[in-house]
Formats: C-alpha cells, sequence, structure tokens
C-alpha cells in the first residue's frame, strides 16, 4: 500500500540507503542489530529499495549488503547509551537523524532529553511515521545554519551522533557545526562515521550509489586527529574500525577474509569500509 513521499534530494534520499539496510538486516535470521522498527517503516511506506543496487542484488550474501550499516549503528547506539549511563542528565543530539529510532534502541532514562534534527522534509516524515515519545524532540532545521541551535539547553553535557550525515556537508560546514557544538555545551562527546578521501572519490563514482551520490560533497578525512586541530577543545578518544569487528567472525568466508587481510592495517582499514570515531569535548 505505502504512503506518498515527498521529493527528496539526494542527500534525503540517502536515509533510505540506511533504513533499508537496517530492515533487511532485522529480517536474518542471527541479525546484527535487529531493527524490526525500521522494516516496519520500509513496509509501511511502500519504499523501493531497489534504487539502490546492492540492497536488492541477488549477487551479493544477504549479511554482507547489511554488515556496514547495521554494526556501525550497533558501535553508536553503544557509544551513546554508555554516555547517557554515565551522565543521566545530558543532552542527546542526533544529527542528520532520518528515520532512525535510535531512542528506542539505546532506551535512555527519563532524565536524558533527546533532539532529533533534519531538514524540515525529512523531520515532517519522521513526525509522520515515529512520533516522539515524552522526552523526544523533533527538530526541522538545515544544519548549517545555526539559527536552531539556540533552543537547546546549553547547561547539561551533550552526546552528539551523526550517522551518515558526513557525506552531505562540506568540510568547512562540518567543522563550522563542531565548533559551534562546542561552544553550546560545557562538555560532551561526538560519534560519527568517517571516509578516507579515496572512500569518498569511490562513493562518487559508485553506480550502487547513483541515487544518492549527487549529494555527497565531502572530500573524506584520511586522519581523524586533524579535526582536533579544527575544533576548539576536541579531543579524539577513539577510532574504531569495522574490519576489526567481532561481527566480521559471521560474514561469508571471501569477505570475512578480505576484512581480516585489512584489519592488519590501520591504512587499509580506513580506505575499505567505515571508520567509527568518537571524540570529547
Amino acid at each position: 500500500m505505502g504512503i506518498a513521499l515527498p521529493e527528496l534530494t539526494p542527500a534525503e534520499e540517502s536515509l533510505f540507503l540506511t533504513l533499508g539496510s537496517r530492515a533487511l538486516d532485522s529480517r536474518l535470521r542471527l541479525p546484527f542489530l535487529g531493527d524490526t522498527a525500521s522494516d516496519e517503516i520500509i513496509t509501511g511506506t511502500g519504499y523501493d529499495l531497489a534504487k539502490f543496487p546492492q540492497l536488492s542484488s541477488r549477487l551479493i550474501d544477504r549479511r554482507s549488503k547489511v554488515f556496514d550499516v547495521a554494526v556501525r549503528t550497533k558501535i553508536m547506539d553503544e557509544m551513546v547509551r554508555g554516555f547517557v549511563r554515565r551522565e543521566p542528565s545530558a543532552v542527546v543530539l542526533d544529527l542528520g537523524a532520518g528515520l532512525d529510532g535510535r531512542i528506542a534502541r539505546v532506551n535512555p532514562p527519563p532524565s536524558v532529553q533527546w533532539y532529533d534534527v533534519d531538514v524540515p522534509v525529512v523531520a515532517g516524515l519522521r513526525q509522520q511515521l515515529l512520533p516522539p515519545s515524552a522526552n523526544e524532540h523533533n527538530i526541522g532545521a538545515d544544519l548549517t545554519d545555526p539559527g536552531w541551535m539556540p533552543q537547546l539547553p546549553g547547561d547539561r553535557p551533550a552526546m552528539v551522533v551523526a550517522d551518515g550525515l558526513v557525506l552531505f556537508l562540506t568540510q568547512d560546514c562540518f567543522v563550522s557545526l563542531l565548533n559551534r557544538i562546542t561552544a553550546q555545551f560545557p562538555s560532551g562527546e561526538i560519534v560519527f562515521n568517517s571516509y578516507t578521501t579515496y572512500a569518498m572519490r569511490m562513493f562518487k563514482r559508485s553506480r550502487a550509489l547513483r541515487a544518492i551520490s549527487g549529494g555527497i560533497v565531502n572530500p573524506g578525512m584520511n586522519d581523524p586527529m586533524l579535526l582536533e586541530e579544527q575544533v576548539d577543545g576536541l579531543t579524539l578518544l577513539e577510532e574504531v574500525f569495522l574490519t576489526r569487528a567481532p561481527e566480521v567472525a559471521e560474514l561469508p568466508l571471501i569477505t570475512r577474509s578480505i576484512s581480516r587481510l585489512a584489519a592488519r592495517s590501520v591504512t587499509l582499514s580506513r580506505m575499505t569500509t567505515t571508520v567509527v570515531v568518537r571524540y570529547r569535548f
């Protein structure tokens, strides 16, 4: 049946790549993440995942096609969960939240104030498909415009998570956004998935990502420590390589072997798959 979806830009359309990956993961006999809510939204909207060939192809193993998104999301969830456990009065900002119901997976205490931020058209979809809970707030705003930030409480530690956002912001805009965040809150952590310049070039040329490649504007980042020089008070805490994730053991032999070979090298790990980085400020 489905619902009528608004016209989306390539950057906005990318939310269905991550949503679809989580949905297909939840259909596995032993899922990496197990987010059944994503599958309910995909089914309810009637979205055609054939727009993303890597999700619809029968030539790619079912576990391999969802590994990247499902496992990085699992890692980020655990980072957010750990932060709100340590800081039960925290603010959580999910930037470029799309249609991700992360708050339900993390299940923070009611003392946490949670803000899902995305462009107005996506925020409208969230309101329709993922009505906010009591301590959750839905903000429709352009992340490059600082005008939305004064409505946030600035007297609490903040956990900032951005899953899939960086590709669609120029590096200058991303650095400016991070500087506004570190100025807004007394302390906190920032978590996002990062890609090298090589990976970004491959994404732009990829037939599998044709539906969203026009929105990719970030050049990539080869060394996550460079952000320490560009953002006031930022310190890199960890860089997590998906090539070294325990879940690699659950992949088919060929994919598992390639990942384990790449895992021996920081450079290859950064080039071949997603990296999750966590900073404090």
